[in-house]
């Protein structure tokens, strides 16, 4: 089988390579341009590109899909399926179709729930327990296409966008390739998705990453936790922002340093960490990353004078 493979960041990663050691003639790879990364903005390649470099993989890297010489390039090369994984722009209906077996997606989550380009980050943010991927045949509308197959698995607690991210990587890989065994052998079942059931999980901005202090303190570690490691949940403390990871829920007894009872996002220790005040008791913090600088333990950041008891956290 013939596979033209679509994906451009590090999830896309553990797919590409199965459908290599799997045996699968991967015909070419289309990936993002190269862009700045870091705040040294490297130019860097996507990690798709660099695995297609290593296997002497064709690139196709257009500026948007829709271009007519890049369809051209494609529709020469005859592929039998495509497979698109986080690609990062939407196919039309022309691109999809056309290789004889059309387009297949893994979309991290159980559809219907959660379509959208950020499903992960909502799976922890919403306090989901389980979780999982999806096989679906592409059509135009958002993450709509019937389903091939889909995998479940828990959300452990305490677990971070980035590993997850990483274990429905691996999930993914293992589902497309029993997906295309079944697509081989004319034994795959495709049922339509329920409409009614949809849910949405729209991509990140600045805003979504915000940390509100008002909320229970478990909300707030679901929030830091979701976009943990990137893009980096935020609050800003002494009129800078600062990027918080490693949540912990703790109760007040112990940790309290005075006998008036806090406000919302008042730093009440930095004992063991930066703690905290929300709503109903307080997130010990165990990871910052103030404005300009590096990931470093907030015990550290305190004892450097970055942090003090009193100071006030604020969105």
């Amino acid at each position: 089988m013939r596979v033209l493979f679509w994906g451009t960041p590090e999830f896309a990663a553990a797919p590409l390579r199965a459908l290599i050691g799997e045996g699968f003639e991967v015909t070419g790879v289309v990936t993002q341009p190269d862009k700045p990364q870091g705040r040294s903005r490297k130019v860097t390649p996507p990690p798709v590109k660099q695995i297609a470099l290593e296997e002497h993989i064709p690139i196709y890297q257009p500026g948007t899909p829709k271009d007519e010489e890049f369809i051209d390039s494609i529709t020469r090369m005859a592929p039998d399926i495509s497979v698109v994984v986080a690609y990062g722009h939407i196919l039309p209906r022309r691109i999809i179709d056309l290789p004889r077996l059309g387009t297949l997606n893994i979309h991290a989550s159980l559809l219907p729930q959660l379509r959208g380009a950020a499903p992960i980050q909502a799976a922890i943010r919403q306090g989901l327990t389980e979780t999982g991927v999806t096989i679906m045949r592409m059509v135009p509308a958002l993450d709509a296409g019937p389903v091939i197959l889909t995998a479940a698995t828990p959300i452990f607690e305490d677990e971070t966008y980035g590993e997850l991210q990483n274990r429905l990587s691996e999930l993914g890989a293992l589902t497309l390739l029993e997906s295309l065994a079944l697509i081989e052998l004319g034994v795959a079942v495709e049922q339509p998705q329920d409409d009614s059931r949809a849910t949405y999980a729209f991509k990140v901005s600045r805003d979504n990453a915000v940390i509100d202090w008002n909320l229970p303190a478990g909300d707030v570690a679901r929030t830091i936790r979701a976009y943990d490691p990137k893009p980096g949940a935020f609050t800003t403390i002494n009129g800078a922002d600062v990027k918080l990871f490693g949540p912990r829920v703790v109760p007040l007894e112990g940790v309290l340093q005075h006998q008036h009872i806090p406000e919302t996002g008042d730093v009440i220790s930095v004992q063991d960490g930066m703690v905290v005040m929300c709503a109903d008791t307080a997130v010990r913090v165990q990871d910052v990353q103030p404005a300009g600088k590096s990931r470093m333990r907030s015990a550290e950041w305190a004892r450097g004078r970055g942090v003090a008891v009193g100071d006030k956290c604020r969105a």
